[in-house]
């Protein structure tokens, strides 16, 4: 599932190649892409046609955007990629859409397709007026973004006092910091020196301030990177990012470390595989 260097990613790209965009017409494709006004994509082809994409925020591995009829407020469109979900920029009628094609944004040139293989993903439109989390509920359960000033390590600290469930397993916990995934937590525990089975609660405030600083600098890096090539996460060019060369552990088990020559482990944590290095992780 893209995590938030990819979203960001994907952000950014909407901003830069998209700007601006006034929706001619929409076409839902398959109705399941539809989150909201559930089991109405007539409903939802209504109120984004005509209007005007006009910016786009993350929150998360959300993406929210606002619109605007003829130069006023008239909601939000929110997305959330799930595992292969992607926006495709072309030119219109610049080639059919592929049977994955969920949602259609057509413009008098240019098309802005949702595309998703796995169809997990899902977009809502949030009526002007209403709060958008009554809407997009996730965004409910989500904890501080970790570029914030809310997210530090006396914040940490609290959180996972008396815990004993494994730090990796605390890091994927949407509810303690927002747009986290497998890749970035393995990541941000070596560069920590932290093994991912350590109890969340015995993860001293120092150790803390040293995870939540390597979590910044791996996210900024991946950001940089244009996400990563582990995920089938595509850009609004098709292309994946380059962070997938850069990492040190993710998805190297068996291999030795890039730091210390150790071989790297490869466990199960909750269900999920975890990569780390014996001797630089402790």
């Amino acid at each position: 599932m893209p995590e938030l260097p990819e979203v960001e990613t994907v952000r950014r790209g909407l901003e830069l190649q998209v700007g601006r965009f006034p929706i001619g017409e929409t076409i839902v494709c398959r109705s399941r892409a539809v989150a909201a006004p559930k089991g109405d994509p007539d409903g939802f082809t209504a109120a984004l046609s005509g209007c005007e994409l006009a910016g786009w925020r993350r929150r998360g591995k959300y993406l929210v955007a606002k619109l605007e009829r003829d130069g006023a407020p008239a909601g939000e469109l929110g997305v959330h990629l799930r595992m292969t979900g992607q926006f495709q920029w072309l030119q219109r009628e610049e080639r059919p859409p592929c049977p994955h094609t969920r949602v259609r944004f057509l413009s008098e040139k240019h098309e802005l397709r949702f595309v998703d293989v796995r169809s997990f993903g899902e977009l809502w439109f949030v009526p002007l007026g209403t709060p958008t989390e009554q809407v997009i509920t996730g965004l409910t359960r989500l904890g501080p973004e970790p570029f914030s000033d809310a997210f530090n390590a006396n914040y940490l600290r609290q959180r996972l006092k008396g815990s004993s469930r494994p730090i990796k397993n605390a890091l994927l916990d949407q509810a303690l910091v927002a747009g986290v995934g497998n890749i970035y937590a393995d990541e941000s525990l070596f560069m920590a020196g932290i093994r991912p089975h350590t109890p969340s609660g015995s993860v001293s405030a120092a150790r803390l301030e040293k995870l939540r600083a390597a979590l910044v600098k791996v996210l900024e890096l991946s950001i940089g990177a244009g996400g990563t090539t582990f995920s089938d996460f595509r850009d609004l060019t098709g292309t994946n990012g380059n962070y997938g060369g850069q990492a040190w552990v993710y998805r190297r088990g068996g291999e030795p470390c890039r730091q210390c020559g150790t071989i790297l482990r490869r466990d199960t944590l909750g269900g999920r595989s975890s990569h780390w290095c014996p001797s630089c992780q402790r």
